[in-house]
């Protein structure tokens, strides 16, 4: 019998695997792609999904771009179409850009609340080692592509950018990638490797916007992480070298397929070139912000700065007034916008708008802006009818506005941009000042719009036309060499701290003025990005300055929590269950026993829960089932301690090892006995006590 059971039971076994062809084969193959995977990744599979992480998020920035410049056009269309009848113009101006910023506010947040803003703060909460739950959700992808494409299709009316959120957007492809990455290699999803390749998502973001792949990796090491590794320096650089190639290829491609289209395009096409735009003729826009000429290495902006004669020993005096005159409005703007974001929070009108009817009051901002900015009102003081790329490409003009003015003909012709920004009535000096007014204000308003936006390349702009005030008024060879262009990239470099024009000959000017005007910004008012984290309350640690001598004198033991509640290895049920009643804590300290409190270890939360239900509680009835009686120390896995800090361990030290480690909680023993802990709120807390900027 037993003999014809086997027998049975491997008929069976045949009779379920039989079905499946080609058994042989199939094994075969399965063993050739075992081998071929081995042989790729022998390299390090880490390289592969940076590669496609660049070529993924270039291509879906290089589609967005496309998307956006024909929505544009297309307002542009009807914009000049409707004629000369005030209130129709005055809505196809207006009704557009309100429409696309209710729609993307209303189709972002009704998917995830958190696809609104730049999303650079909640990311550098996160690469300090911070959970921020669902913030990188693949979900919140899709929310934040529409929405932004439609806040970037408002154009100048909005005056708001794509840098930040695209950072957010490459974050969250990036966390994607690492979890495909944990499943095609079949291991332990890594911490570590999380943070590689968020850090280089970051440099990728910027990389794909500006097709700039060192700019990108100088955004994340300046802006995004207090401390950088090297090997993030490479992950960065190869990830956002092949994002930027894949864009500079697109946009090359677009630019030889427009050339074919315009050639055989009737010329009584309903549709305006998106290159001519309200009868001004521009040079060919490229996307990418790069020239479509096949050039090795392209200036970001392309400018036709003079390097003959770059500049004068005294017109650095010049550029060091000019930074710090930048760096004077950069405080004002920083102290007006994060006063505005708590007003809006506080106020009970736009509180409840913002809390249950946020495409209401997106509606309400963005009928006010672009009522503010209908060009024949006050938006012809403005050059309102420029895109923020014209803009750019204005300022950037390495010509003297007052020169050209009286020989306007007024008649638009190629490069006459300048033109917009010249009015009868106001001078071309009376439309820079009144633009800076109006936008300050402007742009502070508009940041507090719960829409996917950015807010970097707006305060280049700012920054531009700032610095366009002082230059125009130079002579051919007056201030500046001659070349006003050269003050303007530099006052756009100092409002955002950014290098554009790829003229290695004013860099020594242009990081003088930057230097001056970032010193002045850090000395008195937290960055951008850090007063949104100040406003959203987030559990990060801002910068501290290296020289506050406060820091040093003051000594872990002045601010640690004391009342740590802590375990023996001797404990049993009861003295476990009082400890966890009496602390929500993810891991308790261990000592040797309760006389001798040496710290011999942690023990996590999950551990004394699966503890208490595999043991018998001292007073369980008796018709209960038995259980196990033991302690701690036996039952229990006690991880060994790998950092402590000293009670004279000073503010300082402590603050860059939770910076470096991102260290949650660390505790503090005096000759091996537990005394304390500290955790980031006693941190946090103490630096505010301290009055240390943050």
């Amino acid at each position: 019998e037993k003999e014809e059971e086997e027998e049975e039971e491997e008929r069976v076994l045949v009779s379920e695997h039989s079905w499946r062809p080609c058994p042989t084969t199939r094994r075969r193959v399965r063993g050739c792609l075992e081998w071929v995977k081995r042989q790729l990744f022998r390299v390090g599979e880490d390289w592969y999904f940076l590669f496609i992480l660049g070529v993924l998020m270039a291509t879906i920035s290089f589609a967005m771009d496309i998307i956006i410049t024909r929505l544009h056009a297309a307002h542009t269309w009807l914009y000049r179409e409707i004629g000369d009848i005030g209130v129709l113009k005055y809505l196809s101006w207006t009704l557009y850009p309100t429409a696309l910023a209710a729609f993307s506010t209303g189709f972002s947040q009704s998917i995830t609340p958190h696809s609104g803003g730049s999303g650079i703060p909640e990311l550098k909460t996160i690469l300090m080692g911070v959970v921020l739950e669902d913030y990188l959700a693949i979900q919140n992808f899709g929310a934040k592509v529409v929405g932004l494409t439609c806040t970037l299709t408002c154009g100048s009316t909005l005056f708001l950018g794509k840098v930040g959120p695209y950072v957010h957007l490459s974050a969250m492809a990036a966390a994607y990638l690492g979890k495909m990455r944990t499943t095609v290699t079949r291991e332990y999803e890594n911490k570590f490797k999380q943070h590689e390749m968020l850090v280089a998502a970051q440099a990728v973001g910027v990389a794909t916007v500006f097709g700039a792949p060192i700019s990108g990796v100088l955004f994340s090491i300046e802006v995004m992480s207090p401390h950088f590794a090297v090997r993030d320096y490479w992950h960065g650089f190869f990830a956002a070298t092949c994002g930027a190639f894949m864009f500079r290829l697109l946009a090359v491609f677009n630019s030889e397929q427009g050339k074919a289209g315009r050639a055989g395009c009737a010329p009584s096409s309903p549709f305006p070139s998106p290159h001519g735009i309200f009868g001004v003729l521009t040079p060919k826009p490229t996307l990418s912000f790069l020239s479509p000429l096949p050039e090795t290495i392209a200036a970001v902006f392309k400018s036709d700065l003079k390097i003959d004669f770059p500049f004068d020993l005294l017109e650095t005096f010049f550029f060091l007034l000019l930074g710090t005159i930048c760096g004077i409005v950069a405080c004002a703007y920083l102290f007006c916008q994060r006063w505005m974001m708590v007003a809006v929070k506080k106020n009970r009108l736009t509180a409840k708008l913002l809390a249950t009817d946020k495409p209401v009051y997106t509606v309400l901002v963005v009928l006010l802006l672009a009522s503010l900015t209908f060009p024949p009102g006050l938006g012809q003081f403005m050059a309102s009818r420029l895109t923020m790329k014209e803009h750019l490409i204005s300022l950037f003009d390495n010509r003297t506005w007052g020169s050209l003015a009286p020989n306007a003909s007024g008649v638009a012709k190629p490069g006459g941009l300048w033109q917009e920004w010249d009015h009868p009535s106001a001078t071309i000096y009376g439309t820079l000042t009144f633009f800076l007014l109006m936008k300050f204000w402007m742009l502070i308003l508009a940041t507090t719009l719960p829409l996917p936006a950015g807010y970097f390349m707006p305060i280049f702009i700012y920054g531009e036309s700032g610095a366009g005030g002082h230059g125009k008024t130079a002579r051919p060879r007056g201030t500046w060499g001659g070349q006003p262009g050269r003050g303007r990239g530099a006052g756009g470099s100092e409002g955002c701290g950014g290098f554009a024009t790829g003229h290695l000959g004013h860099l020594l000017p242009t990081v003088l003025a930057v230097l001056v005007a970032n010193a002045i910004s850090q000395k008195n008012q937290p960055s951008f990005y850090d007063a949104g984290i100040i406003v959203k309350k987030l559990p990060y640690l801002p910068p501290i300055r290296s020289r506050h001598i406060a820091s040093y004198r003051v000594v872990v033991e002045e601010f640690m929590e004391r009342q740590v509640v802590a375990l023996a290895k001797g404990d049993g049920f009861q003295e476990v269950l009082v400890a966890l009643d009496a602390s929500a804590d993810a891991e308790y300290p261990v000592v040797e026993s309760t006389g001798s409190p040496t710290l011999v270890g942690t023990v996590s939360r999950s551990q004394l829960v699966t503890f208490l239900q595999s043991h018998e509680h001292p007073q369980a009835p008796q018709g209960e089932k038995l259980a196990t009686v033991g302690t701690l120390g036996n039952d229990c896995t006690i991880e060994p301690i790998m950092l402590q800090l000293s009670p004279w361990t000073s503010l300082h030290q402590a603050y860059h090892l939770f910076q470096l480690l991102k260290l949650q909680r660390v505790f503090v023993t005096c000759s091996g006995e537990l005394v304390g802990a500290v955790s980031r709120a006693e941190v946090r807390g103490e630096r505010g006590e301290m009055g240390v900027k943050g």
